[in-house]
């Protein structure tokens, strides 16, 4: 990612950057190497005087315990402190998990947590925690990896606003107030996703999408554990 951002000529400035820790390094210090080292791997400074940072850093999952989710959040926010890091967040966390963090943590609440969210998996409790407390949601998986591109709610949306499924999907995310991340490794695709703007979904439409709701089994990936 780092090569493709210095490759690319677009200034620094205009690139959010976002990376994430998936474990810790086994104590403070070496969690702390760790996420420095990321860090200069994605953005070693222009050589002038400018040091590098990422603009957003992600605990990758809560699943590797209480110990190593503290030993990694002190760590970012050692980051945040020496400017080698901007914002750092959570990713798959739920309520049990963000109170938690309390205990511990200087900067509370986590600026961001990204879970997975589309109309087939809303993980309701855990975006109103959000909401409330100030956290941004990042939307992962928001085109379901496009396995319900045929499905016949869907359809019949984007018929009516001469859209594409992803395009519903998306435009879903956007009026729920989630940021959705779509993903694609086709450049067209990366274009056309970012058409939403030109329509909005009506009150029945997002209605008839929140009904679609299936909790836990209609997620791709996993859901929050709100414990």
């Amino acid at each position: 990612m780092g090569d493709a951002v210095r490759e690319s000529c677009v200034p620094r400035s205009e690139v959010f950057l976002t990376t994430k820790i998936l474990s810790a390094g086994g104590s403070p210090e070496k969690t702390y190497e760790k996420c420095v080292d990321s860090v200069r791997k994605i953005d070693g400074g222009d050589g002038e005087g400018r040091e590098g940072y990422v603009d957003l850093f992600l605990i990758h999952s809560p699943n590797c315990g209480s110990a190593a989710r503290r030993e990694m959040w002190l760590a970012l926010e050692r980051l945040v402190e020496e400017k080698k890091v901007r914002n750092i967040g959570v990713s798959n966390f739920g309520i049990g998990q963000i109170e938690e963090m309390r205990g511990y943590a200087r900067i509370w609440p986590p600026q961001v947590n990204q879970i997975e969210l589309h109309p087939f998996t809303q993980q309701r409790e855990i975006v109103s925690y959000c909401h409330t407390h100030n956290i941004i949601v990042q939307a992962y998986a928001p085109l379901v990896r496009n396995l319900k591109a045929n499905h016949e709610t869907l359809v019949s949306i984007s018929k009516a606003h001469s859209v594409t499924t992803g395009h519903i999907l998306i435009r879903y995310c956007l009026q729920k107030g989630w940021v959705p991340l779509p993903k694609s490794d086709t450049p067209e695709r990366i274009v056309a996703n970012k058409e939403v703007y030109g329509f909005e979904l009506s009150e029945e439409e997002m209605g008839q999408l929140d009904a679609l709701d299936q909790g836990e089994r209609g997620a791709v990936v996993q859901v929050a554990k709100n414990d």
